[in-house]
């Protein structure tokens, strides 16, 4: 591996127990009505988080470019580079390799849906944002969701999807995959078994409650994910500082969900 991508990967993982814990600010294509209190007001939330020093961000270049400044160096950026809606009725690059690596961030995050009418055309856009950040030595991070077409577009979980999901992951050449959580350590850890890379889990769709976001994530990292990117199971808490906390806990202590919380 190159020393510009290895510097850049190590910065995102920079932790010694060599877990990820990112909390992502990218969301708000998914609620073009009605964003939710925090995405409303994201500088404030970014502030929040920042404040109990997470490994790395994820976020938009335009968020990054008028927030970013005052946390630089603080934590690993990851600017996100896809709008997409489950339905595939927004499919839209935003962002590329070159233009994240100028703006100072550590990667470049590139989302896709598999399954479904579009799949070809998702997989050619992580293939190029690939191949254009090879030419840099730039890492590029996968965010990989199946989804299920046969109603009302929505992501699955099953494990037969997201071991599609990551194999995409692993042919497309990403550098690091983030694929949703099963549901179940078995399975999962014979999915993330599978890869040459790196397989961090999705923060998945608001829990019933805090305790049981933490409980997904630690049981995903039983089955050998390397940590978690988080987004609404933190932001949309009323406590954003507090739910930080508690997943790094988890994430990089090893203690449990209860313990996480009592902390």
């Amino acid at each position: 591996m190159h020393l510009g991508k290895q510097v850049r990967l190590k910065r995102i993982f920079s932790h010694s127990s060599g877990n990820l814990c990112s909390v992502a600010v990218d969301h708000f294509t998914g609620y073009q009505a009605g964003l939710p209190p925090g995405l409303t007001n994201v500088p404030k939330t970014i502030r929040e988080v920042m404040a109990e020093r997470p490994d790395a961000m994820s976020m938009l270049k335009g968020m990054a470019q008028g927030c970013w400044g005052e946390h630089a160096g603080k934590a690993a950026l990851v600017i996100m580079s896809i709008c997409f809606t489950p339905d595939d009725g927004m499919i839209e690059q935003v962002a590329y390799p070159e233009e994240a690596m100028l703006m100072g961030a550590d990667a470049l995050a590139v989302a896709i849906g598999v399954r479904g009418p579009n799949e070809g055309k998702f997989l050619k856009m992580l293939s190029t944002a690939v191949e254009l950040a090879n030419r840099i030595n730039y890492p590029i991070i996968a965010h990989i969701y199946p989804r299920d077409f046969s109603g009302t577009p929505k992501i699955v979980y099953d494990p037969e999807n997201i071991m599609w999901a990551v194999r995409c992951g692993i042919e497309c050449a990403a550098d690091v995959i983030k694929v949703p959580f099963t549901g179940d350590v078995a399975s999962y850890r014979e999915i993330v078994a599978t890869s040459p890379v790196p397989v961090v889990a999705a923060g998945g769709p608001k829990a019933e409650s805090l305790e049981r976001a933490l409980e997904l994530v630690a049981m995903a990292k039983e089955a050998g994910a390397k940590g978690a990117t988080v987004g609404r199971n933190i932001w949309s808490e009323g406590d954003v500082g507090r739910a930080v906390r508690a997943f790094k806990a988890v994430i990089h202590d090893g203690v449990t969900p209860k313990e996480a919380l009592k902390a």
